[in-house]
């Protein structure tokens, strides 16, 4: 079978379909990653076939416009940011998704591939089976991510009503370029105003969750839905830690690891102060990841040592907690260590995690982005620390994620569906 996996967005959103794809190339499959530029080294050096499509996030998340509207949260100026870019970019993607899928049986792909993806799957004639990393389906258990989780208090009407207002909003910033670019690249009708949530290519085709069971319990009114556990992408074989974070993690007892991954701000060195300052407070040794984040600091205390990109997968099992934005990859990768996190959201559907951490009791209290202060990621490291019923809850879970097989069994529920095509 020959396989089109559509991932766009940051780092953490591309690697779990790398996994996944990884999955399905050691079952047998020809697999192809469409993707924007700047991952194809990433991909490539999975073993994957890739297609690139214009544009780098890093680039975009790093600039000052960017920095100042994802430190504020701003998911409305984002949207309207980056929605000058949505017309050339839909139509790259439709451009490169029409060569790439020349071919291919089947297309694959999350909240970022979902509407080149029933586009491409309309014109090629093959099925498009959703595989999200997010709750995406509408249910009456909780509401979208995008809403503060207390209103579920509202009921069950309110929050599938919300699902579909976030549905919504993810299609309705893009309508416009989505549906120039199915017109004019690829020759089809635009779509539904509403969307192509409803389109003939999702009715037959399963929906996977690439989350465990145990982070989120299905919902009891998903239908023909499967949460499969994480589809974790380890480090590269051929990868080594830095000799100076070895010796760093060898002489002391074990750091806290502080780092936001994509998440730009407009003061890293002001972040950076804070980060130590709380360490500090607290008698905790740090490791500080300047990610896309650009967070630095230029004199470093002795307990305190600053990495650059370091793989989640090896890491985290070395640190006593991770301190992060609440993206679904660092929140999955967390878990799975078996340590507990503290989450400074900055948008999105980081408060959600946070709050998921929080209310499984594997974290504290989340801690918005415009919220942190030295004060509060003091007292709350001084939580973790103290909390030994956290600690061993946080271990409890990390070896119940451990022992599932997300990508075996998403790798199967592919083969499944496709056995009757």
């Amino acid at each position: 079978m020959r396989i089109l996996i559509i991932a766009m967005g940051s780092r953490g959103d591309i690697q779990p379909y790398i996994a996944l794809g990884t999955g399905l190339k050691a079952a047998g499959h020809f697999v192809r990653l469409m993707s924007h530029e700047n991952f194809e080294r990433l991909v490539s050096s999975y073993g994957l076939d890739f297609c690139a499509v214009a544009g780098d996030v890093q680039a975009l998340l790093d600039t000052p416009q960017m920095r100042a509207l994802v430190e504020k949260g701003d998911l409305i100026g984002i949207n309207k940011h980056t929605d000058k870019l949505a017309k050339s970019a839909a139509l790259d993607s439709a451009r490169v998704g029409w060569e790439s899928g020349q071919g291919m049986d089947l297309l694959i792909g999350g909240i970022g591939g979902i509407f080149i993806g029933t586009a491409l799957a309309d014109k090629l004639g093959i099925p498009f089976l959703q595989a999200y990393l997010l709750p995406f389906t509408p249910t009456a258990a909780f509401p979208a991510i995008i809403f503060p989780q207390s209103l579920s208090k509202l009921g069950g009407m309110f929050n599938r009503l919300s699902h579909q207002l976030f549905r919504q909003v993810m299609w309705q910033g893009g309508r416009k370029a989505n549906n120039l670019a199915r017109q004019t690249i690829l020759d089809l009708p635009p779509a539904p105003f509403f969307g192509p949530f409803n389109a003939a290519s999702l009715q037959q085709t399963p929906i996977l969750y690439g989350f465990s069971p145990e982070a989120i319990s299905p919902p009891t009114d998903w239908h023909n839905t499967l949460v499969t556990g994480y589809w974790f992408l380890d480090e590269a074989p051929d990868w080594t830690p830095p000799p100076a974070l070895v010796e760093f993690l060898a002489n002391g007892d074990l750091p806290i690891y502080i780092g936001f991954g994509s998440m730009t701000t407009s003061n890293p060195e002001e972040l950076a102060n804070l980060a130590i300052e709380a360490l500090a407070r607290t008698g905790q040794r740090g490791i500080l990841q300047s990610g896309w984040g650009g967070l630095s600091k230029g004199d470093l205390p002795k307990t305190v040592l600053m990495v650059d990109s370091i793989p989640h997968s090896w890491l985290f099992p070395r640190v006593a907690a991770v301190v992060h934005h609440g993206g679904a990859g660092t929140t999955a990768a967390g878990l799975r260590a078996g340590v507990p996190s503290i989450v400074v959201p900055f948008f999105g559907d980081q408060p959600f995690w946070g709050q998921r951490l929080a209310d499984l009791g594997v974290g504290t209290a989340p801690i918005p982005r415009k919220q942190l202060t030295v004060e509060r990621l003091a007292m709350a490291i001084d939580r973790f620390v103290t909390d030994r019923s956290m600690r061993q809850r946080a271990a409890a879970l990390g070896a119940k994620i451990q022992a599932e097989d997300g990508i075996g069994n998403a790798v199967d529920a592919i083969e499944a569906f496709t056995t009757k095509l």
